[in-house]
């Protein structure tokens, strides 16, 4: 691996590396982290994730300290992603084309590279270092549920993943659950016979119609995303679909609205006269920090030794931070400098990539100091 900051981002975002097609950059990183040192292993998640590599995890032992700090972020990219062409103007970077970035999360993986890079060129102690890189993060973290045990066994972890500014650091993140219902009905001619139908339309709209939607509390939030069903303007529809989920960073709450999501599509469809099949999936586990945790002034000390003011806040949204949280290691969600992600305007400042990569190396310093 050579080059500053830019040099690394730059190369990484040239690689293609959509979701499940994740093998090439895996290869460039693992190549890089063992020029560096490191151990790697990829593991056997390809076979759960149908990723085109397992997951990338790299470790490097400690000098004079018996800590263990993990450093995670996700190898794939949303889509459009390939041939990707950045450039650079004014100190920021974006891409020429119409493709995003990958700032998401390249950023997170340079900052990793840049900041492990420069504790193994120094003397000195330092923590034992564990690096994973996971595939399908953008699927619904699959890479990272399907890390095999051994890669939790860390004192700290930070993902670099995160929008915002460098020293913004992502405190709770909710328990996230999704469903897809099927409401069965009964098929008739809507203009000869409609008595001799039941509506499965009928009895999703109406369990939408009694579903608090949206912004419930500060911390809770629900949606419908799609609802679809019915052959043609003259048929009463036998079957209707919807889909949907609730999150809340309050795990009573998640529970609570899960429950009262459910009770509506059931009675919506008892009081029309058909059925519904629900299938609900818990995505993940949500996770807060406490005010008062000690990793959590580590952290934030950090940030003020690479220049930075620590903000704390907590998202709507997951990231692999809610898996690592799960199994019990106190995680931090950074903010990597990326603005506008998931979008063709995707880009980040020279001086962010740089920032973040301090952030990193002041925390592994820090550690390496007990």
């Amino acid at each position: 691996m050579r080059g500053g900051s830019l040099d690394i981002f730059l190369d990484l975002v040239r690689i293609d590396s959509p979701t499940r097609r994740e093998a090439e950059v895996c290869s460039w990183c693992a190549a890089a982290l063992t020029e560096l040192g490191f151990t790697v292993e990829i593991d056997d998640s390809a076979s759960i994730t149908g990723s085109d590599t397992g997951n990338l995890i790299a470790t490097l032992p400690g000098v004079q300290c018996d800590a263990t700090l993990i450093l995670s972020a996700h190898l794939d990219c949303v889509d459009p992603c390939t041939g990707v062409i950045p450039s650079v103007e004014d100190g920021v970077v974006r891409s020429e084309g119409p493709t995003v970035l990958g700032a998401d999360d390249k950023a997170g993986i340079t900052a990793i590279l840049v900041a492990v890079a420069r504790t193994v060129g120094s003397a000195g102690p330092r923590p034992n270092l564990m690096v994973i890189l996971t595939t399908a993060e953008e699927a619904g973290l699959a890479g990272a549920k399907a890390l095999p045990p051994h890669a939790f066994d860390g004192d700290v972890c930070l993902v670099l993943d995160a929008a915002g500014d460098p020293g913004s650091i992502v405190v709770g993140a909710p328990t996230h659950y999704t469903f897809a219902a099927r409401f069965l009905g009964v098929a008739a001619h809507a203009g000869i016979a409609p008595e001799k139908g039941c509506s499965a339309l009928e009895m999703a709209a109406q369990a939408v119609c009694a579903m608090q939607l949206g912004r419930i509390d500060e911390h809770t939030t629900a949606n419908i995303g799609r609802i679809e069903g019915g052959t043609a303007t003259n048929v009463i529809p036998a079957l209707a679909t919807i889909t949907g989920e609730c999150r809340s960073l309050v795990r009573s709450r998640a529970e609570e609205v899960r429950a009262a999501m459910d009770r509506a599509m059931r009675t919506a469809a008892e009081a029309v006269g058909g059925i519904v099949e629900i299938e609900w999936s818990l995505e993940y586990e949500g996770f807060v920090v406490a005010e008062d945790s000690s990793e959590l002034k580590l952290v934030s000390e950090a940030c003020r030794d690479a220049g930075f003011n620590p903000t704390t806040f907590t998202t709507g949204g997951g990231s692999d931070g809610n898996i690592f949280a799960a199994a019990g290691v106190p995680t931090f969600v950074m903010g990597c400098g990326m603005q506008d992600a998931h979008s063709i305007n995707e880009h980040i400042a020279i001086q962010d990539i740089d920032g973040v990569a301090g952030i990193v190396s002041a925390v592994i310093a820090r550690m390496a100091k007990g």
